[in-house]
């Protein structure tokens, strides 16, 4: 399988990248800065490209099976993820390619009935806010995108932390997942398993998920 991953210099994105390659598939690594491709294996084929700009979107997406969208914009800059997500989204339209697309945990339910993690403090604490409302409203751009592009929202739970690969985790639908002691929490490593468990064989066309212990 053929996969490009944006943020592939990232927390998230480098180990995509090294799970995909773990596998077999052959793997493009988008960034936006070449200086920061030295964290990546050198197996990965590394170009330079902006998932807000629907013209590298599209063109880093030629002859690609799946793209990945696991961009992580710094404190103060989070509407780039709305924007990344407008970005995909139109590069993407009549390319082929499937769209991965890594969210945050804001926009799910809280366990029990509760309402969206976003308006809980217990979950989201108020220096958080502005990635989780981003979050929210990068789900709501790949909804309105309706089937344009064939995509997948991959929502982590509230803790995702750099770890080990396990290989293990549950999925869920749009409720935050939790273990019996109340935490919801995956490693980026078995995150990573997930998004490219997700990529070989796809469950969740259309949708958003969740994985978690």
């Amino acid at each position: 399988m053929r996969i490009t991953v944006f943020g592939a210099a990232g927390n998230v994105g480098r180990r995509v990248v090294a799970e995909a390659l773990s596998r077999g598939h052959e793997v493009t690594a988008a960034v936006r800065d070449r200086a920061r491709a030295g964290t990546l294996p050198p197996a990965v084929r590394v170009r330079t490209g902006d998932a807000t700009v629907p013209a590298d979107v599209a063109r880093l997406a030629v002859g690609q099976d799946v793209v990945i969208g696991a961009t992580r914009p710094a404190p103060g800059s989070e509407r780039l993820l709305v924007t990344a997500a407008e970005g995909l989204l139109a590069g993407l339209a009549g390319t082929g390619a499937r769209l991965l697309l890594v969210g945050g945990a804001g926009s799910l339910i809280v366990p029990g009935g509760g309402g969206p993690v976003l308006d809980d403090p217990a979950w989201v604490p108020a220096a958080w806010r502005p990635i989780a409302q981003a979050c929210t409203d990068q789900l709501a751009v790949c909804r309105r995108a309706g089937d344009t592009v064939d995509w997948t929202h991959i929502s982590p739970p509230a803790l995702l932390e750099p770890g080990v690969r396990t290989g293990g985790y549950r999925v869920g639908g749009d409720e935050l997942l939790v273990d019996a002691h109340g935490v919801s929490a995956v490693s980026m490593e078995d995150f990573a398993v997930a998004l490219v468990d997700e990529a070989e064989r796809p469950r969740h066309r259309g949708t958003r998920f969740t994985v978690g212990y």
